[in-house]
């Protein structure tokens, strides 16, 4: 911005621009020196944006994927699956575009393509990370970008949440597909799914020195949000960590010593098994045994805080639709009261 001051009866005017020594120079008239301080501004100005326009020609979207994922994706707790979406990044053809022709409507486009082979769910984060990527590029590595193509993006509805829970007879068929698998793990992590509510991914990280004494309590250090919680154990948790014990190879830390893609595959498998006698299970997922254990939380009579404790849900209205509330239990509990009022 220019600045014009009266100095010794002159109007001196002074510009500066970063990247730029300060350019002065004095006039007889106020006017003239207005006149050329905006001359000047608009000259560093285009001067600024010839060099802006040749970084954004030679600096490729492969570029700034490629710088993304080596520099930030690291330190992130899921860098593996999101080494997989960069990948997918790269191969499309708009990768190879320079960023002075990375517009919305390159995204937009991409966002169509990918609605007809995937779920909304799985635009919505694809659309995130991009738009995460040139956030990081504008905001810390300096790259002339005007503003951030993927904010002006419209993303897809998002789905409903996904409420999949064991019907009857799944959980006896997919106990039963782990008799006599060698992977005698996969039955007790299934087990642990349920009574706990632990994802996959913190069911694998747990060690037995998280483990209380006393098989009361657990603390799960690595969690999708960062933050470690402990958590208390039915029965018959402790009692499967326990047989896991008994049976343990003591030279590892880990309560399932096994990499996420063999328990990836071996819950396949079973399914496939446990498919024979229920057909539906075909769409469980993993992940739908925590959605099983929260409901049955409730179920139980625990609080949406004590629930939100074990399942380690920050924010409690996450919670609401697992509680199912029914005019008929609470006229239940008035019942057993003598009055709202006593």
């Amino acid at each position: 911005m220019a600045t014009i001051r009266n100095r010794n009866g002159k109007w001196q005017a002074q510009v500066r621009r970063n990247g730029h020594t300060p350019r002065t120079k004095s006039f007889l008239s106020k006017r003239d020196a207005m006149q050329w301080a905006r001359q000047t501004e608009a000259e560093l100005d285009a001067t600024v944006f010839a060099v802006d326009l040749r970084v954004l020609e030679r600096t490729t979207l492969r570029d700034l994927l490629t710088r993304y994922r080596n520099e930030v994706t690291p330190a992130k707790r899921g860098h593996g699956s999101e080494n997989k979406r960069i990948d997918g990044f790269l191969r499309e053809t708009w990768a190879d575009k320079p960023l002075s022709k990375a517009t919305p409507q390159v995204f937009s486009r991409y966002r169509d393509e990918r609605l007809r082979k995937v779920s909304p769910g799985t635009v919505i984060r694809d659309l995130g990370l991009l738009r995460a990527v040139f956030e990081v590029a504008r905001l810390e590595w300096d790259v002339p970008l005007p503003e951030n193509p993927v904010a002006k993006v419209r993303k897809p509805k998002a789905p409903d949440a996904r409420e999949r829970r064991l019907a009857s007879g799944e959980l006896d068929a997919l106990l039963a597909a782990c008799e006599g698998n060698r992977n005698d793990w996969l039955r007790a992590g299934i087990l642990l799914a349920v009574e706990t509510g632990m994802r996959r991914g913190e069911l694998l990280s747990i060690r037995w020195a998280d483990i209380s004494p006393d098989m009361t309590t657990l603390l799960i250090r690595k969690t999708k949000n960062g933050h470690a919680r402990r958590i208390p154990l039915t029965n018959r948790a402790a009692d499967l960590l326990r047989e896991r014990k008994a049976h343990r190879d003591t030279g590892n830390s880990l309560v399932f010593p096994v990499s996420a893609n063999a328990f990836r595959l071996c819950w396949e498998r079973c399914k496939r098994i446990a498919a024979k006698p229920c057909p539906d299970i075909a769409d469980l997922r993993f992940h739908d045994l925590r959605h099983e254990a929260v409901s049955r939380f409730f179920e139980m009579g625990l609080s949406i805080p004590e629930v939100a404790l074990i399942s380690g849900h920050r924010d409690p209205r996450m919670l609401f639709r697992y509680t199912h509330l029914r005019a008929e239990d609470i006229v239940a509990k008035f019942n057993g009261i003598k009055s709202v009022a006593a």
